[in-house]
């Protein structure tokens, strides 16, 4: 798993948001596969946000940080696959099957 997925993206910012006890706003965010891509690339959320993985492609695709942070398992086409973050920091992340596919979720 050494070489990262290029193209990866995450896709836009927050789809809904809700009140955390804290007072800060947790938000869902969504990131597109589509075209042997992550959309976008580069995600910023907050921890206890809620990433939400989409493949659009016509083939499986997995989102698997190169830390084992969290691993998607296979996401069937049509499929998705949620993540609620946990920790702070930066995490690359690849599809297994497609090493050229890449993405990096930066929390914070």
């Amino acid at each position: 798993m050494a070489a990262l997925c290029a193209g990866l993206a995450l896709a836009g910012g927050p789809a809904s948001a809700q009140q955390a006890p804290s007072g800060t706003q947790l938000a869902e965010h969504v990131v597109t596969i589509e075209g042997m891509q992550f959309m976008p690339a580069t995600l910023t959320v907050k921890r206890g946000d809620k990433v939400t993985w989409i493949n659009k492609d016509l083939v499986p695709h997995t989102a698997t940080a190169v830390s084992k942070a969290f691993d998607s398992g296979v996401i069937a086409s049509g499929a998705s696959w949620t993540y609620t973050v946990r920790e702070e920091g930066s995490s690359a992340y690849v599809c297994l099957f497609h090493p050229t596919m890449q993405g990096t979720l930066i929390a914070q």
